[in-house]
């Protein structure tokens, strides 16, 4: 950027010549004539001459466009930015949020469990208040699942799946408030067995299935502002307002389902609701997610976007479809950290 001196146009301003003693100093000779107030005598009295010098112009000063994903995350920021992991049975991508100091998202997987190829588990857990929680569950939620599911006597004593996944969810809330540790952490499970998928949620993380292209929540989000969760609540002296156009549970937490956060445990319960579902032909893939992916992008968005990458036979890349939705929603604004995985389930028929 350049600027100029506007000079008067008065006959004893030549813009070629000036009279030396007009100059008061050298450093008002380096920056150019400023406000320098002459007097008509001194404007007129002879003296020798010398040639105006010219200022240079200053240097050009590049402003480069800072895009999304230029952004920095803040100082002090842990060194997890990502994490990933791909296979022909699932995929799963996480990347910390832009502006958080550490990553709170976590996932477990684990295949042939008891040597049965087609027994697995599958979880995506988002910690708040810090990473312990969705660290702990992740660690621990699908032994105490096996657990109930191997040797609690099932259908035999009369025992739904349900009411052992319950139980093992109840158990690891349990286990963590001993921790005694701060924070939260919500949570999305899916255990593949005997051909069923048992897929179970407390909290805002969500399951969505491609049925032919279809999608299909197995999840309902566990917020303060859904009607049975208010009244849950309200009944229990609790409250929700709303701020920045999202609801909170005593004016904190947006969810009112999870595990941990013992300073609100009067009303965020770690119960799951669970759905059993039977794998069918037409079942061809479960996205796990974290709410920074379904705040951003919608159920059958994000089915459109994977599905190319997930049924082609000749070259599935489902760990790029699990990277190209982490991106999508990141693009749109999200600051939020996000997790991704994608499990093949045509793989367990």
């Amino acid at each position: 950027m350049s600027c100029s001196v506007a000079v008067a146009s008065s006959p004893v301003f030549s813009p070629q010549r000036i009279p030396l003693s007009l100059f008061p100093s050298p450093e008002t000779l380096a920056f150019g004539l400023t406000h320098h107030h002459l007097s008509p005598k001194a404007a007129t009295s002879p003296s020798p001459s010398v040639s105006l010098l010219k200022r240079k112009r200053p240097a050009r000063i590049n402003i480069p466009m800072i895009g999304l994903e230029a952004i920095e995350p803040p100082l002090g920021s842990d060194s997890l930015r990502e994490m990933e992991e791909g296979s022909a049975l699932y995929s799963v991508y996480c990347k910390r949020g832009r502006k958080r100091v550490e990553m709170e998202d976590r996932y477990s997987a684990a295949i042939d469990l008891h040597g049965d190829p087609q027994m697995a588990f599958f979880g995506v857990f988002d910690g708040h208040g810090g990473s312990k929680a969705s660290q702990f569950v992740s660690e621990s939620i699908g032994k105490r699942i096996m657990e109930e599911v191997m040797n609690g006597g099932g259908e035999e004593k009369g025992i739904r799946i349900e009411e052992e996944i319950k139980n093992a969810y109840l158990k690891t809330d349990a286990e963590f408030l001993k921790e005694e540790s701060r924070g939260g952490t919500c949570c999305v499970t899916a255990l593949v067995r005997k051909g069923d998928l048992i897929v179970s949620n407390a909290g805002d993380c969500r399951a969505v299935m491609s049925v032919s292209g279809a999608a299909e929540a197995l999840t309902s989000d566990h917020r303060p502002s859904r009607p049975d969760e208010k009244d849950r609540i309200e009944s229990l002296g609790g409250y929700i307002d709303c701020s920045r156009s999202v609801w909170r549970l005593q004016g904190s937490l947006a969810v009112s389902r999870g595990i941990g956060d013992s300073h609100l445990k009067q009303w965020v319960i770690s119960e799951p609701e669970t759905r059993v579902i039977k794998i069918q032909p037409d079942c061809e893939f479960l996205i796990l997610a974290s709410d920074g992916l379904w705040e951003k992008v919608s159920n059958q968005e994000a089915i459109d976007i994977a599905r190319p990458l997930c049924v082609d036979p000749q070259k599935p890349a489902p760990l790029s479809a699990c990277k190209k939705l982490v991106n999508l929603s990141i693009s749109r604004g999200s600051m939020d950290d996000i997790s991704v995985m994608i499990i093949q389930l045509r793989q367990f028929i």
